[in-house]
């Protein structure tokens, strides 16, 4: 793959005096429950299996603090600021050392949710987009994005189908917005998708339909992401 200039959202990492890379970079965006593992598992075996090297990174997955993270969530009792910062430490730890190195070796990186997922959070919990949108600034802009779209009450369903429970913070119980965790879930999904939504119109991500059948939604990520790396083959899901 050629050599090209990446873009970041806002100023530059001091670590990059130059964003020149060969790798791609592609975010897949939703909620738990949309099908995004099922989704990033198969576009890697497609990848791999089409010559590409690939590698994964997603949310609490930094060595500094993603057991961390994971464990300070549950007592429940993260301030929102906290829990921004802590997700932020965790992303931009992984950016240095994971992703940015991926994409100078001419990696494939897959990113199994992205900033955009953060800065929904963060937004909908209160936090001003502008302090939000300068958090984040240092952060690389993927070649492409693309959100998984599932109604609340599909979400409903696919939870309970997995785990039998809902998570606390994905019901954003900590918002008080119901003392009903399942009405508490369907609000916040909600308020999220609307937050995604008007990102939509602002960055450009691709919004798939994640209610389709998972060999409709692989058929759609193969041809968009096919596109971008020049994969003239035929889809084969």
């Amino acid at each position: 793959m050629p050599i090209a200039e990446k873009k970041f959202f806002g100023r530059r990492l001091p670590e990059l005096q130059k964003a020149e890379f060969s790798g791609r970079l592609f975010a897949i965006e939703g909620p738990d429950g949309s099908g995004r593992s099922t989704q990033i598992a198969q576009i890697s075996a497609w990848l791999e299996a089409n010559g590409f090297a690939v590698r994964h990174v997603g949310l609490r997955r930094s060595n500094l603090v993603g057991e961390e993270l994971d464990e300070a969530k549950q007592g429940n009792v993260l301030t929102h600021t906290t829990l921004s910062l802590f997700y932020a430490t965790d992303f931009f730890d992984q950016l240095v050392h994971e992703l940015i190195p991926a994409l100078r070796a001419g990696l494939i990186v897959l990113a199994d949710r992205y900033v955009y997922t953060l800065m929904a959070r963060d937004i909908t919990r209160g936090a001003e987009r502008e302090w939000t949108r300068n958090l984040y600034s240092p952060a690389l802009v993927p070649d492409a994005v693309f959100y998984l779209r599932v109604g609340a009450r599909q979400l409903v369903e696919r939870n309970f189908q997995k785990s039998a429970s809902l998570d606390y913070w994905e019901s954003g119980m900590d918002l008080g917005l119901s003392r009903d965790m399942f009405d508490s879930f369907i609000k916040y999904q909600r308020m999220l998708q609307a937050e995604f939504q008007k990102m939509q119109k602002e960055y450009g991500f691709q919004i798939i339909n994640a209610n389709l059948r998972v060999e409709s939604i692989q058929k759609e990520l193969r041809k968009q992401i096919g596109a971008r790396l020049g994969l003239s083959t035929p889809i084969q899901v």
